[in-house]
């Protein structure tokens, strides 16, 4: 064999295995692409497609309102018409008691059955007649027996020198002045008239407890209560004080 012809068929040999070569390396590079990328697509998972949202109506959506456990048992409409939620009533405000206003005197001494002094100054009861101290009554068992004086001596021990309650409009009146007074809740004229101790005005709305009274023997209407050891006869000329409290 010629020279010439063995080196051409040397080189056409080389050529071929370059060729193979070659192609070789190419299909290993794309093998190991497609190794590359399996993994991740495994791990993303398939993908999804967002729901669709469903379209509203234009409507109901008008007259669409809240569902609660109670409104779920009525219907949203009337006769075509929506229900209109109505406001509560409000509740009845209950009338406020106003307390009674007045002048409180202190240590108030009884001057009669039915007159206070404090010091200088007089305050009358309204609504009855004081009983004179010197008023004398008669007694079916024997003499007449001092009505007014112990009409004065069982109003200074119902008072005790406890502060009075008056409506008087001015604190600092002179003379004698009138009113209606109380000591918590008792009215003094009606005590005093309740008991027979004065007379209550005719006309005035103690009237009728100054007639049952009457008929009771109570008081001044009844008999001498010493004869029954009611009363002691040292209450009769102990002094009192007569000192201004105010």
């Amino acid at each position: 064999m010629k020279p010439a012809a063995l080196l051409t068929a040397t080189a056409g040999i080389a050529i071929v295995i370059g060729l193979i070569t070659a192609g070789g390396n190419r299909l290993s590079d794309a093998s190991d692409a497609r190794r590359a990328t399996q993994p991740a697509q495994e791990a993303a998972g398939p993908e999804t497609s967002a729901p669709a949202q469903p379209t509203a109506n234009p409507d109901t959506s008008m007259t669409a309102r809240p569902v609660d456990d109670a409104s779920q048992f009525y219907p949203s409409s009337v006769d075509g018409k929506p229900l209109e939620r109505e406001q509560a009533p409000e509740p009845e405000k209950k009338p406020v008691a106003v307390a009674e206003k007045g002048i409180d005197l202190p240590r108030p001494v009884a001057e009669s059955a039915g007159m206070l002094g404090f010091g200088e100054r007089r305050l009358q009861l309204a609504g009855l007649t004081p009983t004179p101290v010197d008023k004398t009554c008669p007694s079916a068992k024997g003499p007449e027996w001092p009505c007014g004086m112990l009409a004065k001596t069982n109003f200074r021990l119902f008072l005790r020198l406890r502060t009075v309650n008056c409506d008087l409009n001015d604190p600092d009146w002179s003379g004698i002045a009138m009113a209606s007074c109380k000591i918590g809740t008792q009215d003094l004229s009606a005590w005093l008239i309740e008991n027979g101790w004065a007379e209550a005005e005719a006309g005035s709305a103690f009237a009728e407890a100054g007639a049952k009274a009457k008929r009771d023997g109570n008081g001044i209407y009844g008999q001498d209560p010493r004869q029954a050891g009611a009363i002691d006869t040292l209450d009769l000329t102990q002094p009192q004080d007569m000192s201004d409290p105010l």
